[in-house]
């Protein structure tokens, strides 16, 4: 069996709060909700267990002296005590102790939104109101489960303990066992009148909005992190977190890498060989850019500070234009001499193999990365 410790990555010596944070931790990122693997399924239940054990002082102790949670001990600490033992084979289910009622009070699940964004709301940041469907706090009874004016009442069959005590004949005599009462389930009290609006439930279905500001440099799959957003829990328990998984939907014209924005300026050849200054639109406005002359097809120009925002930073990555020159296939009569007559002047030599040129194909591979 694993160690409870282990699991929860604390020492042994830890404190009840660093017991909770690592519980806390670990179930944000093992919550079946938000992630579904078979393997983050059966983490989740060693965790809660082992949460379950080191959370309670006395469970903690026997756990402690015997290495296990088993009534047995694990090789160390012997009998840790006969009543331990009765209560293990005839005490409440569910982990319940004999004499401490259930609260109504639990906390909300977490929830998952998935929202979609454009690339210029990556490069700034965007402010995005969220639509949730989720469970609010009733205001009928404001998480009470009752009517108003009314109150829960001590349940007259456990006394307000939450667990009855029967007497069972065995080998070793009369044994006394504990289980929750079946007429209050555990809680120790009841509801003669539960609020008609929530069902008794302390919470109802509702549609709420959420604001949230979502910050640049995010991607595709990136998952943002609400506390207390998720839905309001039983009887007006705590909240749940809301996670939000970003989509970042293609752009036309620019693709991203890293921090920095990609894209293709298709010049012409009088263009290439003479120079020109041109005005691109970028996703923050006009830029000037200047083409010297005798730009070749498959240079990077760069423009500093255009580019997205770092997500755990100030600063902006840069905009990287990769020059394609476009030859034209149809000439009249005319523009073919003209041709003919450049080539004829520049003593243009036949097509050959040139020397291998490493960095004509990285600025290719940068041109045309992510699509």
């Amino acid at each position: 069996m694993a160690d409870h410790y282990e699991v929860l990555g604390v020492a042994r010596d830890a404190t009840s709060d660093e017991i909770k944070k690592a519980y806390r931790r670990l179930a944000r990122e093992l919550h079946p909700d938000v992630n579904p693997g078979a393997d983050a399924s059966e983490r989740f239940k060693l965790v809660t267990h082992a949460y379950d054990v080191l959370s309670d002082p006395d469970q903690r102790a026997r756990y402690d002296l015997g290495g296990s949670d088993s009534p047995f001990g694990g090789g160390q600490g012997g009998f840790s005590g006969f009543g331990d033992i009765f209560e293990t084979f005839f005490g409440s289910a569910g982990g319940q102790r004999a004499g401490r009622p259930r609260s109504r009070r639990e906390r909300g699940q977490d929830a998952l939104v998935r929202v979609t964004l454009d690339l210029k709301d990556v490069v700034f940041g965007v402010h995005r109101d969220i639509e949730v469907d989720t469970a609010v706090l009733c205001d009928t009874c404001q998480g009470s489960c009752c009517q108003p004016g009314t109150s829960p009442v001590t349940c007259d069959i456990c006394h307000g303990s939450g667990n009855v005590q029967r007497t069972v004949r065995s080998l070793l005599g009369n044994v006394v066992t504990s289980q929750p009462c079946g007429s209050c389930q555990g809680y120790g009290t009841m509801i003669p009148y539960p609020c008609a609006t929530c069902q008794g439930q302390g919470r109802v279905r509702a549609r709420r909005t959420v604001s949230i500001d979502i910050p640049a440099g995010v991607e595709t799959g990136l998952r943002l992190q609400l506390p207390g957003s998720g839905e309001v829990g039983p009887a007006g328990g705590p909240n749940g977190d809301l996670y939000l998984e970003v989509t970042v939907s293609p752009h036309e014209e620019f693709s991203r890498d890293g921090d920095d924005l990609l894209a293709t300026l298709e010049i012409s050849m009088p263009d290439a060989i003479l120079g020109t200054t041109t005005t691109i639109e970028s996703l923050d406005g006009p830029v000037e850019l200047e083409l010297r002359p005798g730009v070749q097809g498959g240079d990077v120009l760069t423009i500093k500070g255009r580019g997205i925002t770092s997500l755990r930073g100030t600063q902006r990555g840069d905009l990287r234009v990769g020059v394609h020159v476009v030859t034209p296939t149809r000439l009249d009569a005319k523009e073919r001499a003209l041709i003919e007559e450049f080539a004829k002047r520049t003593k243009a030599p036949e097509p050959r193999l040139a020397e291998f040129h490493q960095g004509l194909f990285a600025k290719l591979r940068d041109r045309f990365r992510n699509g």
